[in-house]
């Protein structure tokens, strides 16, 4: 890994070896050469911000990006590198004094969309130099009006960009987060293959298993029997989705074993032919 990471920008050893950055370069690359007249914008978390990357995008392909940046991170130098918690701490100072004098705040409520639903902001919007990136859109989000909360971080290549357009952009990159935790659960972190073939037909069923508890949802039928038998709140998850189906299969098991019995059958009569399966 030493020597990999001292020559990662070497051509060859990129032949043997991508980064992830490199890897969202080129699917980045793909999608925008299949879709020529998209105007979409790009957004990631902090694992994909970083000064490559964004270079990449704003440079050679042209396209907008949202990246989040980590209170930590030493990146603001307009007056000094600052790391971001310290210049947002400073920020907050100067808005509650502003407050005090009746003067212009420099947090303001912002507004968005999300999912049919309103959720409210209190937002910092200015362009700023963020060290090794350059000049760019720094929006800071607190969602406490006293802002005592932990902020969030967002740089976009949009100078004319405010704090609700690049909040709203960021805020749709969530449904990705929610499909890794979930896909996990569905056995998405667990393969036991090695050929990108078998790697690729593993993400694909577990990608499949995912969209169908995402359309079961949506299947009054089986909400109706599920809200029956299981007597549970079913929340709005794939996963919740998943732990009620599987309740509601242990119960048709468990009625199935009642009527045997009933009708005169052994348990053994009833257990072999199952077990039979399960362990084929």
């Amino acid at each position: 890994m030493g020597v990999w990471q001292r020559n990662q920008k070497n051509p060859a050893v990129q032949q043997i070896y991508k980064s992830k950055l490199l890897l969202g370069q080129d699917l980045i690359k793909a999608f925008f050469a299949n879709h020529k007249n998209s105007k979409l914008p790009v957004t990631f978390d902090t694992w994909y911000t970083k000064p490559e990357f964004c270079t990449f995008l704003d440079q050679k392909l042209g396209v907008a990006y949202v990246g989040t940046l980590s209170g930590g991170d030493e990146r603001v130098v307009d007056k000094g590198t600052l790391p971001l918690s310290e210049f947002d701490a400073h920020l907050i100072e100067r808005h509650q004094q502003a407050l005090k004098e009746n003067k212009k705040p420099l947090f303001k409520l912002t507004t968005i969309q999300y999912k049919g639903e309103e959720e409210t902001y209190y937002s910092y919007c200015n362009t700023h130099r963020i060290k090794t990136f350059g000049r760019l859109r720094l929006v800071i989000n607190h969602q406490k009006e006293d802002l005592s909360d932990t902020p969030t971080f967002f740089i976009s290549n949009r100078k004319m960009w405010q704090a609700k357009q690049i909040t709203r952009i960021r805020r749709h990159r969530w449904p990705v987060e929610v499909y890794h935790e979930e896909g996990k659960a569905d056995g998405l972190d667990q393969y036991q293959v090695r050929s990108f073939e078998a790697i690729g037909k593993h993400i694909a069923l577990v990608s499949v298993t995912y969209s169908l508890l995402r359309a079961a949802q949506h299947d009054n039928a089986l909400i109706r029997k599920l809200r029956r038998n299981v007597h549970t709140a079913l929340e709005g998850s794939a996963g919740a989705c998943r732990r009620n189906t599987q309740a509601q299969t242990l119960w048709v098991l468990a009625c199935f074993i009642q009527t045997a019995l009933a009708q005169g059958q052994t348990l053994k009569d009833i257990m072999q032919p199952i077990l039979a399966t399960v362990t084929r």
